[in-house]
């Protein structure tokens, strides 16, 4: 390791700071990890009782590459974590009683729909010649690069591109272009909710996300998600990161436009440059008299998240499901656009089980309900709308799933609130075209000399790997001495 050439604090020990930690302290600097609550990991954190154990948030691992790419660049070696393919990809379950299953596998996945979609199987393989071609420009132009200036984003070579791509429209648009069926528009465009979008006004550039599962695969990482975390901090006290943990900063020192350090537990700390990983638009607590970013920023949807111990496990099912409500752009549209709870929500259902065995006779599940992020319903409300969703579960795949619950446990976007996410938003900031590449907040602070930021909320954007494709950024433009 080089000799130490600046001091450095990262606030926020998710994996966007935990990441960006370890970039820097390859790179030789002095780095102090600062998070206030009692364990790292952020979002990649778990829900316990007795036995039960459950990731409390991400569940899918998509572009393993890139997550290994990343992982070999700071050292942390293959050894240290597993990753195990699930395929068939998912089930999805519509209303109608209608069952799709994707496939990893183009050609499966295209008997699929000849069968249930008929007709469709032509448009399916001319969305992924397509979006093979999105998906290449879309990595090399926006995913592996930040944006100082707007005009560096709306350069001739990206407008064309899309121009002639068409991927300026979101993706229910995009869609109809290629498939006739409502349903199996709804199949390829539910993936905008892994970063809380909604089909009908995310940019089809985000349709990479689903073109992905076919390219290279749904991953699970061995013990979920939040295994990771342990052994991650323990690989950053090797490399010699100072971790404080249930440290609260409380102000983030700025003078004359330039980074001078912290303020936590009431001391001063000096630092060259900080590195901010809570939710970007929470900064503004944090430094007085400087407005940190220009204008309001829409939060991503809301979550209910149910987690349920279980006295059963459900090996017939596979453990990704979607359950589709009866008319899905309807739903997304009051998801993004009211604040009650919607009447007839799609799920997503995480099932452990079946690819990990948890025990002989017991297993978890974890129900994902898309919601406004602004809902705060009573506990009457929100206890009668998850039983209804419960039972629908049980009615459509889950036999007796409700005899079964021997531990049942709700989060909602208030409690997402208090745990510091914006506005009760579960993904960062909305992934709208208007909050996207260089419309969204970026790893280098503009205006503030020394202030980084890196998460769900600042460009590239949310979901695991490509959170950490940001400190891997953060790394890039702290070598150029941006």
């Amino acid at each position: 390791m080089s000799r130490v050439m600046t001091k450095i604090a990262v606030v926020g020990g998710g994996i966007g700071g935990i990441t960006a930690s370890l970039y820097l302290r390859r790179l030789g600097h002095e780095v102090t990890l600062y998070e206030q609550s009692d364990r790292l990991g952020g979002r990649l954190t778990y829900e316990r009782q007795g036995h039960y154990e459950i990731d409390q948030g991400p569940t899918i691992v998509l572009l393993p590459e890139l997550l290994k790419e990343i992982f070999h660049e700071v050292g942390f070696t293959d050894d240290q974590y597993e990753l195990i393919q699930v395929d068939p990809v998912y089930d999805i379950h519509f209303k109608d009683g209608t069952n799709f299953r994707k496939h990893r596998d183009p050609a499966k996945t295209k008997a699929e729909i000849d069968q249930i979609f008929p007709g469709d199987g032509d448009g399916f393989e001319r969305y992924l010649r397509e979006m093979k071609g999105v998906y290449d420009f879309g990595v090399k132009a926006f995913l592996t690069r930040d944006f100082q200036t707007k005009r560096d984003f709306l350069s001739l070579t990206n407008l064309n591109f899309v121009l002639k791509s068409k991927s300026y429209r979101t993706v229910t648009d995009y869609l109809s272009r290629f498939f006739n069926d409502q349903r199996l528009r709804a199949a390829y465009s539910l993936q905008t909710l892994y970063i809380g979008g909604a089909p009908h006004q995310v940019p089809a550039l985000y349709g990479l996300i689903s073109y992905s599962e076919h390219a290279f695969g749904v991953w699970y990482i061995k013990g979920g998600y939040y295994s990771l975390i342990p052994r991650l901090e323990t690989y950053l006290y090797d490399q010699g990161v100072i971790v404080k943990k249930e440290t609260k900063v409380d102000r983030i020192i700025v003078e004359n436009n330039q980074i001078k350090g912290l303020i936590s537990s009431g001391k001063s700390e000096l630092y060259d440059k900080v590195v901010y990983n809570g939710d970007y638009p929470t900064i503004e607590g944090l430094i007085d008299h400087h407005k940190v970013w220009n204008r309001p920023l829409k939060p991503s949807s809301g979550c209910i998240l149910v987690y349920l111990g279980l006295s059963k496990q459900y090996n017939d099912q596979l453990p990704h499901q979607f359950f589709m409500s009866g008319d899905f752009n309807y739903y997304m549209k009051s998801v993004m656009e009211k604040q009650t709870l919607p009447m007839d929500p799609s799920l997503y259902v995480f099932n452990p089980s079946a690819i990990e065995q948890q025990s002989q006779l017991n297993s978890t599940l974890y129900v994902l309900i898309p919601v406004p992020a602004a809902i705060d319903p009573t506990e009457k409300e929100l206890h009668t709308f998850v039983d209804k969703q419960l039972s629908w579960l049980e009615a459509a795949a889950y036999k007796d799933l409700t005899k079964h619950i021997e531990w049942k446990k709700v989060r909602t976007p208030r409690d997402a609130e208090r745990d510091g996410l914006y506005l009760g938003g579960g993904f960062g900031v909305s992934p709208l075209l208007s909050q996207s590449g260089a419309f969204r907040p970026q790893i280098v602070h503009p205006t503030i000399k020394g202030l980084y930021a890196v998460g769900a909320s600042v460009h590239p954007g949310g979901g695991v790997p490509i959170v950490m494709q940001g400190a891997r950024l953060l790394k890039q433009a702290i070598e150029r001495g941006e």
